[in-house]
């Protein structure tokens, strides 16, 4: 493109290694904010039968209310599916009583490898907010998605997966007494 236009792209772009496989070596962003936790998930992943995994982050700028992670916690709980949850604060953030009781079925991380992740055959569903990159990934690597929006350009994001797109469908906002 540079040929073409005096142009550098920038923004969120998903490597090479997960696309066209043009860029040998290019697999990650180059740059981890938190201590990689990626053998752990991808040993814990091998063990899982295909598209069986629910994979869920909302990222390192989601502040989910309590409530809305104890409601996610427990119904993760009660449905008896895998998944692979990546919580900053999880000693602070979950229940003690969630952490003791997942055994086999979950595993909470303060970090991983997303793309690593979301490329691996285990993960059916990643349950995210649907920042612009978390929806490229997606995208990009064929995941179906359960968008819990935020803020910004999220809502927006969440409309695209579920109504023009069709690869994945919005929690919908429900008002009731905890």
């Amino acid at each position: 493109m540079l040929g073409l236009w005096p142009l550098v792209m920038i923004g969120p772009m998903v490597p090479s290694s997960y696309l066209d496989q043009e860029i040998e070596g290019d697999t990650d962003y180059g740059a981890n904010l938190w201590k990689p936790t990626t053998d752990q998930c991808m040993k814990w992943l091998e063990k899982k039968p295909p598209e069986s995994v629910i994979y869920i982050s909302f990222g390192s700028m989601s502040d989910i209310a309590a409530k809305q992670v104890e409601e996610i916690a427990w119904g993760l709980k009660a449905s008896n599916q895998n998944f692979l949850w990546v919580v900053k604060e999880p000693k602070t953030k979950l229940p003690d009583e969630f952490l003791s009781s997942i055994g086999e079925t979950g595993l909470v991380v303060t970090w991983c490898n997303q793309l690593e992740v979301l490329a691996h055959q285990a993960v059916g569903l990643f349950y995210n907010s649907l920042r612009m990159e978390f929806t490229l990934e997606g995208l990009s690597l064929g995941v179906p998605m359960v968008a819990m929006p935020q803020w910004s350009d999220q809502p927006t994001n969440a409309k695209f997966v579920e109504e023009l797109w069709g690869v994945g469908v919005e929690v919908k906002k429900m008002k009731r007494e905890l």
